[in-house]
């Protein structure tokens, strides 16, 4: 059983700023919903910049390797045909075919690698912890470890910020 405090913010800057105060005071944030991007919010989590620019880059570079290699395969090892008098090892005739497929493998491993980090797969079972969420509210839920210590301190901060609905609740594991 994990035990966490919910508080819904009308108004973005507010949150900014307890989640700038719950981090400073080193308290686990699980995590916070927004209707929309809030500038700043990455970087008062401690969010680090993505790495689906490097996935994207191999994942290409591998489609570009294997649509190149094949295409020289096919047409100089295994089945080396003259067609309309061009030469069996036709660079730019291959062009076309090693940026589809280069594109093709870049943003499917881009969009793998999101799903995988971001844990929103198909068969996730993510919790919905409020359903008030899905709606125009800015939420910010905290851990509390098993004892509560923390309890005080994350209540005041939040009163502090104006939080509205402040929730201790227990969901399962």
């Amino acid at each position: 059983m994990r035990r966490y405090i919910s508080a819904y913010f009308t108004d973005e800057q507010n949150l900014l700023r307890a989640t700038k105060d719950l981090r400073d005071q080193e308290l686990s944030i699980q995590d916070v919903l927004t209707p929309f991007p809030v500038h700043g919010l990455d970087h008062a989590l401690g969010y680090k910049r993505s790495n689906l620019p490097a996935v994207a880059f191999v994942c290409g570079a591998i489609g570009l390797v294997l649509a190149f290699g094949f295409q020289t395969w096919a047409f100089v090892v295994d089945y080396p045909l003259f067609i309309g008098g061009k030469p069996h090892f036709a660079i730019p005739a291959f062009i076309p075919i090693t940026f589809e497929v280069t594109v093709l493998f870049a943003a499917f491993g881009m969009a793998t690698a999101f799903f995988i980090s971001s844990k929103l797969g198909p068969g996730a079972n993510n919790v919905i912890h409020d359903e008030r969420i899905t709606d125009d509210r800015f939420v910010i839920i905290v851990d509390l470890d098993e004892d509560g210590n923390h309890e005080a301190t994350i209540k005041s901060i939040l009163e502090k910020e104006d939080a509205k609905n402040i929730q201790v609740k227990e969901i399962e594991k």
